[in-house]
C-alpha cells in the first residue's frame, strides 16, 4: 500500500528537488566565498596584496554580520517574513556584493578616481591590540584590497543569511523524515563549490586569454551568484505552493521578540555547540583560503609546461585536461554519493569501487599537472562519500556528540601534520604529494563529521518557532572566528616571515599550529557536551527517527 500523497513535502521527488535548489545556490556561493583563494599568490605579485591585506579582505566576509549584528537582524527576518523571502533576498544582496569586489580586482579600478580615495582614507590602525585583528582596513592595504574587503562585506551578509535560511528551509521540507541526510547532502553538494572553484579559479585567472587577468575568475564567480538568484527564485514558487496546500502562513501569528534571545542564550546546551562551531569553523575555512598557497610553500611541484596537454592545452580545444579532471572529479562524487542509495549490494559495492580508481586516476592527473589547486581540490570528496552516511546514521542511530569527538581529534592531526610532516618531504615530489592528498582527504572526512552531526541537534536545544534565530545566533558566534582567523594567519604569516618574502616561500608553521590548538579546544567543548548531554538529555546520542 502506497503511502498518500497529500502536499509537495510529502512527495519524496519534489522534497528532493526543493534541497537540491537550496544546495544548488550554496554551491555557487561557495564557489565565490574562496574565489581568490587559490591564487592568493597572483593577488601578491599582481594587485601588492601581501598575506595581511589578503587575510583582511577574507576576514571582511563578516565583519557587518558579526560587529553590525545583521546575523541577529537576518535570523529576526527569517523568522517574521518566511523562507522564500529571505531566501531570494540573500541571493540578491550576495550578487551585489559580488559585482563590487569585482570591480575592485578588475582593471578598470586600476587609475581610477575612486582607487584614489580608497587609497587616501579608510587607513585604520591595523597594530591596535585585538581591535586591529579584526579590522578590515588598515594602513598599507592596497586600494583595490580595500574596497574588495567592502564588497565581500555585501556577499558576506547575503552568504551567511543563505546558510541560516536553506537549513530553517530544509527543516521545514523534511521535519519527522530525513533531516540529517538532507542537511548532509546539501551540504556535500555545496561543498563541491570548493573543488570547482580551486580547479577552475587559477583558469580564468592565467589561462583564458593566455595572460594573467585575475578579474576574470571573479567574474566566473559573479555569472554563478546569477545563478544562484535564480535557484531561490525557483524555490521561491515551489514554497508558496507548499504553503498554499498546508494553509501555513509565512509570517507568524506569535512574531519574533527579543526575549526570545534569552531564552536561546540561557541554554548551557546551545553554548556548547555555539563555541564548537566556531572553534571547529575557524581551523577550517580560513585554512581554505590559505591552503593552495600552503602547499605551494610545503610542496615540490613541478607544473607541467602550459603548452602541453597535462599543462592545460591542446590545439584544439586549450582546457580539454581541466575539464576531464573536473568530470573525473564529479565522477567520485557522484559515485560514491549514490553508493550511499543503492538496496543492492553489487551495485553499492560497485560504485564504491568505481569511485576509488576514478579518486586515484584524479590524484594522478594533479600530480602530473603539478600545481597546488589541483591538489586541494579533493577536500572535498571524501565529505560528499561520506557524509549522507554519516548523516544517515545520526538520523537512525544517533551519537552526534561522540561523532563531535572524533571530527576534532581529526582536525588537530591533520594540522599538526601540515605543519610539521609535510615540511620533511620537502624536495620529493612523490612523497610530499601522497602526503598531502591523504592528509587533505582526512580533513575532508572530518569535515563532514561535524557538520552532519551539529546542525541536526539544534532543534532539540531551542523551541521550533525560534529554530531561525537560534541558528542566526550561532552563525554569528561561528562568524567572529571566520572573521578574526583569516586576519590573523595572514599576519602571523607577515610576523613570522622576513618581509618581502616571495609568495611560494612562506613559512606556514605557526600558522598551522594556531589553527591545530583550536581544534584541541574543539574536542575539550566537545568532550564535555557529550557529559552535560548525558546529564541534561538533550538526546543528541540519540536518534532522529524514532522507530516505530
Amino acid at each position: 500500500m502506497t503511502e498518500k500523497i497529500e502536499t509537495l513535502r510529502d512527495n519524496a521527488t519534489i522534497r528532493w528537488i526543493a534541497l537540491l535548489l537550496l544546495a544548488l545556490a550554496m554551491f555557487c556561493s561557495y564557489i565565490f566565498m574562496d574565489i581568490l583563494s587559490p591564487i592568493k599568490d597572483l593577488m601578491q605579485t599582481k594587485r601588492g596584496w601581501d598575506s595581511a591585506a589578503f587575510g583582511r579582505m577574507q576576514g571582511a566576509e563578516v565583519f557587518l554580520n558579526v560587529y553590525v549584528f545583521f546575523l541577529i537582524f537576518a535570523g529576526i527576518i527569517l523568522d517574521k517574513m518566511g523562507v522564500r523571502f529571505t531566501a531570494v533576498l540573500s541571493g540578491a544582496v550576495m550578487l551585489f556584493g559580488g559585482l563590487i569586489k569585482f570591480y575592485a580586482v578588475s582593471e578598470a579600478f586600476i587609475g581610477s578616481g575612486v582607487e584614489n580615495w580608497f587609497q587616501n582614507h579608510l587607513n585604520w590602525n591595523g597594530d591596535l591590540p585585538i581591535i586591529g585583528a579584526i579590522l578590515p582596513f588598515a594602513k598599507g592595504m592596497p586600494a583595490s584590497a580595500k574596497l574588495a574587503a567592502l564588497g565581500f562585506m555585501f556577499f558576506g551578509c547575503g552568504c551567511e543569511m543563505a546558510g541560516i535560511t536553506v537549513s530553517r528551509g530544509i527543516v521545514k521540507w523534511f521535519k519527522g523524515r530525513e533531516t540529517a541526510l538532507a542537511m548532509g547532502s546539501e551540504m556535500a553538494l555545496a561543498r563541491l563549490g570548493v573543488a570547482t572553484c580551486m580547479i577552475f579559479s587559477p583558469y580564468f585567472a592565467t589561462r583564458i586569454v593566455g595572460e594573467v587577468h585575475v578579474e576574470n575568475s571573479v567574474k566566473f564567480g559573479v555569472v554563478l551568484l546569477c545563478i544562484a538568484l535564480m535557484m531561490f527564485i525557483v524555490y521561491f514558487f515551489m514554497d508558496k505552493k507548499l504553503d498554499s496546500q498546508t494553509g501555513e502562513a509565512e509570517e507568524k501569528d506569535d512574531p519574533f521578540k527579543f526575549s526570545d534571545l534569552g531564552k536561546i542564550f540561557s541554554s548551557l546546551g546551545f553554548w556548547l555547540v555555539a563555541l564548537l562551531c566556531v572553534l571547529y569553523y575557524s581551523a577550517i575555512f580560513p585554512f581554505q583560503k590559505y591552503a593552495v598557497n600552503m602547499l605551494q610553500c610545503n610542496l615540490t611541484l613541478n607544473p607541467a609546461d602550459p603548452t602541453t596537454y597535462w599543462g592545460g592545452s591542446t590545439e584544439s580545444f586549450p582546457i580539454a585536461v581541466t575539464i576531464i579532471q573536473y568530470i573525473i572529479m564529479l565522477i567520485v562524487a557522484v559515485c560514491s554519493f549514490a553508493s550511499n542509495f543503492s538496496k543492492k549490494k553489487s551495485l553499492k559495492y560497485g560504485l564504491m569501487a568505481f569511485a576509488v580508481v576514478a579518486l586515484v586516476v584524479y590524484c594522478y592527473m594533479g600530480y602530473m599537472r603539478g600545481t597546488a589547486e589541483t591538489i586541494f581540490a579533493v577536500f572535498p570528496l571524501l565529505a560528499v562519500a561520506i557524509t549522507p552516511i554519516l548523516g544517515n546514521y545520526v538520523d537512525h542511530k544517533g551519537k552526534a556528540a561522540s561523532m563531535l569527538m572524533l571530527g576534532s581529534i581529526l582536525l588537530v592531526v591533520c594540522h599538526l601534520t601540515f605543519a610539521f610532516i609535510l615540511p620533511a618531504f620537502k624536495g620529493n615530489a612523490v612523497g610530499g604529494t601522497v602526503v598531502a592528498y591523504i592528509t587533505i582527504l582526512v580533513l575532508g572526512a572530518s569535515f563532514s563529521l561535524v557538520p552532519a552531526a551539529l546542525w541536526p541537534s539544534v532543534p532539540k536545544l531551542v523551541d521550533e518557532k525560534i529554530i531561525g534565530s537560534a541558528y542566526a545566533a550561532i552563525f554569528w558566534i561561528q562568524n567572529i572566528g571566520l572573521g578574526l582567523f583569516p586576519t590573523l594567519i595572514g599576519i602571523v604569516l607577515n610576523k613570522t616571515n622576513a618581509e618581502g618574502t616571495a609568495a611560494h616561500e612562506l613559512n606556514y608553521t605557526w600558522a598551522l599550529v594556531m589553527l591545530a590548538v583550536l581544534g584541541v579546544a574543539a574536542l575539550l567543548i566537545s568532550v564535555y557536551l557529550r557529559a552535560v548531554d548525558k546529564k541534561k538529555g538533550y538526546g543528541l546520542e540519540e536518534p532522529n527517527i524514532k522507530e516505530a
